[in-house]
Formats: structure tokens, C-alpha cells, sequence
């Protein structure tokens, strides 16, 4: 079977990222490997007395994000693809890239924006990062 790490951020374009990622599955009867990357300082703020960690805040946000993630991959499985997830904090490009090698990805799917010709802009710094680094194939799939 073939393995696909679908990094998800909830971001607008996720459902349209998705989608493509399921058609993708589906055409290699591929399974989808989701995963997301939570930053690593979610429940720090800066205030007044300098930065203050707020344990409460990062909690509630990791649950919210695993009842997101949960619920993605209760669709992908609604649509007969083979899912799992995972969610980990740190520095993304480095998360996305050893989970998809300790997965033995085949594929890493990712979203370009569209919004502009600019390189940055329309691929996304992360989505450019990964085709750089990954010895994985990276597929790029248009969000416009």
C-alpha cells in the first residue's frame, strides 16, 4: 500500500487540500498519513511582566486541534481511504519530514496558494521547504 503524508494546518484551503489528497488515494490505493504541526510556544504570551506560560491554553488548543484532526480523518474514511493522524508540536518542516520517513512515505501532499507569480507566495514557504528537503516526492497541489 502506498503511504501519503497529508500535513494539515486548518487553514481555508485545507478542505480543497484534502480532497485532492483523497482523489490521489484513491487513483494509487493509497493510505493517507495526516498529520499536524502545533507550534511549539502555544500557550506562551507576552505581557507586562515578560513571557508567561498559560498551561490551560495550551491544552484546550491541542484538544481543539485533535477533535479538528479527528474529524478530518472520519471524512477521508467516510470516503473508503485508509486513515490515520497525528499531531506534534515543533518546527514543522522538521516534523512533516520525519514522520513521513518513519511512516515510509511514498508521497507527501502539500497546497500552493495561488495568490501571486511570486515563488514564496504562490508554493508557501513550507510547501517550498519540503520540495527542497524531502527526499520523498513532494505533490503540489494547486488551491486556486
Amino acid at each position: 500500500m502506498i503511504n501519503i503524508v497529508l500535513p494539515v494546518d486548518f487553514s481555508d484551503a485545507t478542505d480543497r487540500l484534502i480532497d485532492g489528497a483523497v482523489k490521489f488515494a484513491k487513483e494509487t490505493k493509497g493510505k493517507i498519513c495526516l498529520i499536524h504541526v502545533a507550534p511549539a510556544d502555544i500557550g506562551f504570551a507576552i505581557g507586562d511582566m515578560g513571557f508567561q506560560y498559560f498551561p490551560e491554553v495550551e491544552q484546550n488548543e491541542i484538544k481543539d486541534e485533535l477533535l479538528r484532526l479527528n474529524v478530518i480523518e472520519q471524512r477521508i474514511i467516510a470516503q473508503d481511504v485508509d486513515c490515520e493522524h497525528l499531531l506534534k508540536q515543533g518546527v514543522a518542516g522538521d516534523i512533516i519530514l520525519e514522520y513521513a520517513k518513519s511512516k515510509n512515505a511514498d508521497y507527501i501532499v502539500m497546497g500552493s496558494h495561488g495568490r501571486s507569480g511570486i515563488y514564496d507566495v504562490f508554493v508557501g514557504s513550507l510547501t517550498k521547504e519540503l520540495t527542497r528537503r524531502s527526499t520523498i516526492p513532494v505533490l503540489v497541489i494547486p488551491m486556486h
